[in-house]
């Protein structure tokens, strides 16, 4: 082994990652995906000043563990990541307010001088990616990941790589049977569709139905009853769809608690005996990383990179 070979196993690449939710931006670096060495959480505001803290967080981690190998990034939605597109790495139609149309990719190639290879996913393919190499997926062949918070996205992993279709799924815009009736109360919070599972079953949903936050309204609520009856549908829809060998049911409303276990039992009942499955318990399963996923996917992102 050569001393540079020496050297370089003491002291692996620089990993950078983003993960750009509408929400919130996280900024890490490490040289292990798995580990963070240093991490940092900002609002999402306009594009221009959201992008020059991101950029400046890398700055400042450079100076203090060296040049950044890689950088990947896992972004809100709908988003342009195919690299042989025109416009690759663009921000499409999204409500967030001054998103629409804005070249991400580029932006974060100028701030950062060019120069560092940058990998541009969903954040929910990043997550996925994520929990297939580092969380609850490691060993299984097909990992279907879904988000249930501000939006419902999801991913899908086949083989260790990411599914990539003309876009990239949608799964959130899948149309559902309108389940609302029963409880006296309705909420269809998108506004392309008149019954999805995103405008029905997200975050913002639940506080529109019941008007309150999801994280006010307390467990023994008729409120997660029907939650579950809309993850058991979404459940049931990726395994006919897709055929995968686990589903993850993240982001921050499946962590309320008893909500995982009733779609368990709502997805039981709505299958109806059909397809040859994994105990419940085994089949959608909360991520092991939790909301670490994201993050640790946009490294991995960065690792493969440099590979």
């Amino acid at each position: 082994m050569s001393k540079d070979q020496a050297q370089a196993q003491q002291n692996p690449p620089l990993l950078g990652a983003i993960e750009a939710g509408g929400t919130k931006y996280v900024c890490a670096v490490s040289r292990e995906p798995s580990e963070p060495l240093e991490e940092v959480r900002f609002p999402t505001r306009n594009p221009e000043d959201t992008v020059a803290e991101a950029a400046d967080f890398f700055r400042q981690a450079e100076k203090a563990h060296g040049p950044l190998a890689a950088l990947g990034v896992g972004t809100f939605g709908p988003a342009r990541i195919d690299p042989a597109a025109p416009d690759y790495g663009l921000i499409l139609s999204t409500p967030k307010p001054g998103w629409s149309q804005f070249p991400l990719l580029r932006s974060l190639n100028e701030q950062l001088g060019g120069g560092i290879p940058i990998a541009f996913e969903t954040d929910v393919n990043a997550a996925a990616l994520g929990e297939a190499v580092h969380g609850a997926g490691r060993g299984v062949r097909t990992l279907a990941y879904i988000t249930v918070g501000t939006g419902i996205g999801g991913g899908l992993i086949h083989d260790g790589r990411l599914f990539h279709g003309r876009l990239h799924p949608e799964i959130g815009h899948l149309i559902s049977p309108d389940l609302d009736g029963p409880y006296g109360a309705t909420a269809q919070t998108c506004p392309f569709h008149e019954c999805c599972l995103e405008g029905r079953a997200s975050g913002p949903a639940v506080a529109a139905r019941w008007g309150q936050p999801a994280e006010e309204i307390p467990a023994e609520h008729p409120a997660w009853e029907l939650e579950a009856k809309y993850l058991a549908v979404l459940c049931v829809q990726l395994t006919a769809a897709w055929s995968p060998d686990l589903i993850l049911l993240g982001g921050g409303v499946p962590r309320q608690e008893g909500l995982v276990e009733r779609t368990r039992a709502e997805f039981v009942a709505l299958a109806g005996d059909y397809w040859d499955l994994p105990t419940p318990e085994d089949y959608i399963r909360r991520p092991e990383l939790d909301q670490g996923a994201g993050i640790v996917g946009g490294l991995e992102l960065a690792r493969r990179l440099v590979l």
